[in-house]
């Protein structure tokens, strides 16, 4: 039990360890020479390192940010009679046991279905089997440990192999190659967006990255500026209309001696450097692990590829990552207004969310309809976000509730698939949750099938494409 909350902890919780070794191991089962070996490892784990940095520099701006806005909209967090705190304090070796034991599970479809991707986003790991296990409990109450950890894993294992595998055909034209897979829980927005953006534009001639804007504009191309500028606008606006005791206390966390108007445009500044200082760790991690995991890909599960964190994305279309943003933050304060109006729930912005989700998912909103894609997939994201708060604050009501503040669109769906199989199987006593646990590995076995049909299908495509070429040279 030690050895496995061990790993979990100090392995699949930390990513840039878990990055470097993956690293190491493939350099290695390449032959590569000691000092290639070395040298990859740690500049990928530098890589993510400093991913992490930009994603601390302005996940900091995004905290201050959410302040601002609850506080210029007037509302405050509901309550709850458990906490998420609370609920690792019970739970949390049966968390460490559902990821380390899913991790297990997970490779062994990859290697034994040849699903191809490997999923490689550390932290996801870790909420993913967190939202495992507090459905199972909400649902099922409190189980003997090895039917919670045996569920559990199955399930996590399932989602992590068919999550990049479904996403996988709208990831290759995202990237333009199968480098890598996209493992990430906003994979089910990610992957409406591709398919609802064509209804809004063309991605060739609407392309956010080749947008003409007036010279006076023209600074907008560059996303750095523009961020610091749309993000400083906006907190002004939020600094107009926020609790003055509410605006001192986050200047005084920076500088107690700012005036608070000033720190309102150093947010903004920070919050575009971070961005800047993310981007660069994706690219250096990223300049290392691909060719690394030929090793992997040759010797330890053929044929396979990582499944990497939604920010490796982010260089591909740098502008759609702001319009995203943007999008899907609008969206959801429109909501949150909404929401309050009718008094049906009080949303709290999840700015984190409404940045990486959104902007993953404007991603695939691009290439698939241009900017017009990209600001739906900011309508659909922050849609998906209020609605999924709502819903999944009250069915974790007695676990962790504030998991729906923190969570990603295909949290809820996992939420909304175990409380459902939970109430079918309710009259099945202490069976119950087995039976819920076969429902979900019969629905991943025909999934697989199929999405490996339609794999097989786009592979042979491929293959005819790259030939014809090929021949019309020979002739």
């Amino acid at each position: 039990m030690d050895v496995l909350e061990f790993f979990a902890t100090n392995l699949f919780n930390e990513v840039s360890i878990l990055i470097g070794l993956i690293t190491a191991v493939g350099l290695l089962l390449q032959r590569k020479p000691v000092e290639d070996v070395v040298g990859g490892a740690i500049r990928a784990t530098i890589g993510i390192i400093i991913l992490f940095i930009g994603v601390d520099v302005f996940v900091g701006g995004l905290a201050s940010f959410q302040a601002i806005v609850s506080s210029a909209v007037g509302l405050d967090p509901p309550s709850s009679s458990n906490t998420l705190d609370e609920f690792l304090g019970t739970h949390g070796s049966d968390v460490a046991l559902v990821i380390t034991l899913g991790f297990v599970v997970h490779l062994v479809l990859v290697r034994a279905l040849k699903t191809r991707y490997v999923y490689l986003t550390g932290h996801l790991l870790f909420w993913m089997a967190v939202v495992i296990t507090a459905s199972l409990v909400q649902v099922f109450g409190e189980l003997d440990r090895w039917q919670l950890v045996l569920v559990g894993s199955a399930v996590a294992g399932c989602y992590w192999t068919v999550q990049p595998l479904f996403i996988a055909p709208m990831m290759r034209r995202v990237i333009g190659s199968d480098d890598w897979g996209y493992g990430h829980t906003s994979s089910s927005v990610a992957w409406l967006s591709g398919k609802l953006a064509p209804l809004a534009g063309d991605p060739v001639k609407h392309d956010v990255e080749q947008v003409r804007l007036p010279k006076r504009l023209s600074f907008f191309k560059d996303v750095t500026v523009s961020t610091a500028v749309v993000i400083g606008l906006i907190m002004l606006a939020g600094l107009a209309f926020a609790d003055g005791g509410v605006v001192e206390a986050q200047a005084a966390a920076y500088d107690p001696e700012i005036n608070p108007w000033v720190w309102g445009i150093i947010a903004a500044l920070r919050f575009a450097a971070g961005i800047a200082i993310l981007l660069y760790g994706v690219r250096m991690f990223l300049a290392e692990i691909v060719p690394a995991f030929t090793g992997i890909s040759e010797k330890a599960i053929p044929g396979s590829r990582p499944a990497l964190d939604a920010p490796t994305i982010f260089p591909v279309a740098p502008t759609a990552v702001m319009v995203g943003f943007v999008s899907t933050t609008a969206t959801f304060l429109v909501l949150m207004g909404v929401f309050a109006a009718a008094g049906w729930f009080v949303l709290v912005p999840p700015m984190i969310m409404l940045f990486f989700v959104g902007a993953g998912a404007a991603v695939f909103g691009n290439a698939f309809g241009g900017w017009r894609g990209a600001v739906l997939a900011g309508v659909v994201t922050g849609v998906s976000l209020a609605f999924g708060q709502w819903l999944g604050w009250n069915l974790l009501s007695d676990t962790a509730p504030e998991l729906a503040t923190l969570a990603d669109p295909d949290w809820y769906l996992m939420i909304l698939l175990l409380l459902g199989l939970g109430e079918l199987f309710s009259g099945f006593g202490d069976n119950g949750v087995l039976l819920a646990g076969l429902v979900v590995v019969a629905v991943f076995g025909v999934w697989t099938w199929f999405l490996k049909r339609l794999q097989r299908r786009d592979d042979a495509t491929l293959a005819e494409s790259e030939e014809q070429p090929e021949a019309s040279r020979e002739r």
